[in-house]
């Protein structure tokens, strides 16, 4: 499920916009803390963000220019200044379309689902691993299962990368080791076992704890979906 982050200083639009896109299948919430946007979007982890441009303490120029330090997630902006300058300063701000107020819910809705196809439809063909349901982001080294993205470390990341690829075959604990650290240095044997089990602690959030399968003595599996 895409998860849309609402930035509207309008209670009145944000609750519309909100329960519009909850009709059509997205998951919505809107920031209610001015002064933080960038946290609520950090926690949030949005697909998409619809972002108004007159708000209180910062604009929403300043809050694109932030969340683009971080991500790269597609951003409309919403404003009742429609002009010709401030559409080019939206796309200048890192922008990816702009909405005039008042504005049609059925048309923000098909910009919506245009901009999601566009920008994960394809990545989602070329830039992830999928096992199970659970999808691999090679791009952004995160972890993604029925909606919901948790980030990962280097380590994590190439060891499920490893799984992934090997899905329905054992990887040996020599084979993930030489994976993880490809030099000539002697690496404690414990050092892999602890890394697993960060790993296993942290899948346990998305309800994927048996994601891992050990084969003791041999090494980890994925099991694919045909040996289920």
């Amino acid at each position: 499920m895409y998860k849309i982050l609402i930035v509207e200083d309008d209670y009145t639009i944000a609750e519309t916009l909100k329960k519009s896109l909850e009709g059509w299948g997205f998951a919505a919430a809107y920031i209610t803390d001015f002064r933080d946007v960038t946290g609520f979007f950090a926690q949030y982890k949005p697909h998409l963000v619809l972002m108004d441009i007159a708000l209180p303490s910062y604009n929403g120029y300043h809050w694109c220019a932030e969340i683009r330090k971080r991500s790269q997630v597609p951003i409309i902006f919403l404003s009742s200044a429609g002009d010709n300058m401030n559409i080019v300063m939206a796309v200048n701000m890192g922008g990816d379309d702009f909405i005039a107020k008042p504005f049609d819910l059925n048309v923000v809705v098909a910009k919506i689902q245009a901009l999601l196809r566009r920008t994960y439809s394809f990545r989602e063909q070329i830039n992830t691993l999928e096992c199970r349901g659970v999808l691999l982001n090679l791009g952004d080294a995160s972890v993604s299962y029925r909606g919901e993205k948790l980030d990962l470390t280097k380590n994590e990341y190439k060891i499920l990368q490893l799984l992934f690829e090997n899905r329905g075959r054992t990887v040996s604990r020599e084979a993930m080791m030489r994976h993880l650290w490809d030099n000539d240095s002697f690496i404690d044997d414990n050092t892999l076992t602890v890394n697993v089990a960060r790993l296993r602690r942290k899948l346990k959030d998305l309800g994927l704890e048996e994601l891992i399968q050990t084969k003791k003595g041999l090494g980890y599996l994925l099991e694919d979906d045909n040996e289920a």
